[in-house]
């Protein structure tokens, strides 16, 4: 059964093909990128740390992948402040403010949500923007994409974002190529995810955590980091500019802005596996 090709504010055109994702994964530059990620995770992956001690660098990763998410909307915390909340065990011991909040929950309750993202994204989906957005909108709001006149937060000024009738349609497709067999690597599915949820920016506020979260379950839940040991925000938030830049090239809907945005993911992979790499030789140093 075909599927259309995901694309940003529907300026693609639309072509009935088996396996969009691999369609993408061939886009020029795409596959060099792609394995330069894949060699520095597998580097990471044979540390001989990871044998008696990568639940802790899971966790220090996890840290950092909501700091470098904060930070992307805005908000910047040192480092050894979210670690000494994460050690006092409570919320109340980090900054107060919502983005900061959200991005810790979300990177928190990540590991339970992968055996059910790839079944039910949608389900998944929504419970990311209950824990994103709990402090930041009302009840009846939380993990149910915008209405029409909803307001829509734009931290990262991408810009005219789509209608809620478009924003249902490209969410259930979405949905289904998740669901379905790929050729594609893991890096290439996490990217399209990451790229289209901040295109859609489907429920208002959380939109950026929320995408960030679901790139990096894609990538544990296709295999490339099973014990979710990096933190590809760290990767986006080190590239500065480009996250924006290339990420807007995404939404502009061309072949070219395309595999840039695809590129760039595979950079900050890259940058995340070197980080998380760094934790391990800190580790191993005691």
């Amino acid at each position: 059964m075909g599927a259309a090709c995901p694309g940003p504010r529907g300026r693609h055109k639309v072509v009935i093909v088996t396996d969009p994702f691999a369609q993408v994964a061939a886009l020029p530059g795409v596959p060099e990128a792609v394995a330069d990620a894949r060699t520095s995770v597998d580097r990471l992956l044979g540390h001989r740390i990871l044998r008696r001690r990568s639940a802790e660098v899971s966790t220090e990763s996890a840290l950092r992948a909501a700091r470098a998410s904060a930070a992307l909307e805005g908000v910047s915390v040192p480092l050894d402040e979210l670690r000494r909340g994460a050690a006092a065990q409570g919320e109340a011991a980090v900054p107060a403010d919502p983005i900061v909040q959200g991005a810790l929950r979300v990177s928190a309750e990540l590991g339970t949500l992968t055996d059910t993202w790839r079944r039910a994204p949608r389900q998944v989906l929504a419970r990311l923007h209950v824990l994103a957005a709990a402090d930041a909108v009302e009840a009846e709001e939380l993990g149910r994409p915008r209405l029409e006149g909803q307001d829509a937060k734009d931290f990262l000024g991408l810009g005219e974002r789509p209608a809620p009738e478009e924003v249902a349609v490209r969410l259930d497709s979405l949905s289904t190529l998740l669901t379905q067999q790929t050729k594609a690597p893991a890096i290439v599915v996490a990217a399209i995810v990451h790229g289209e949820l901040l295109a859609l920016r489907p429920f208002g506020w959380g939109d950026g955590i929320i995408a960030r979260a679901a790139e990096r379950l894609t990538l544990v839940d296709r295999g490339l980091d099973p014990k979710s040991l990096t933190a590809p925000e760290v990767g986006h938030a080190e590239l500065g500019d480009e996250y924006v830049r290339t990420l807007r090239g995404y939404i502009g809907g061309t072949s070219e802005g395309v595999a840039a945005w695809i590129r760039h993911c595979a950079a900050a992979v890259t940058v995340a596996a070197r980080d998380s790499l760094a934790i391990c030789e800190a580790y191993l140093r005691g």
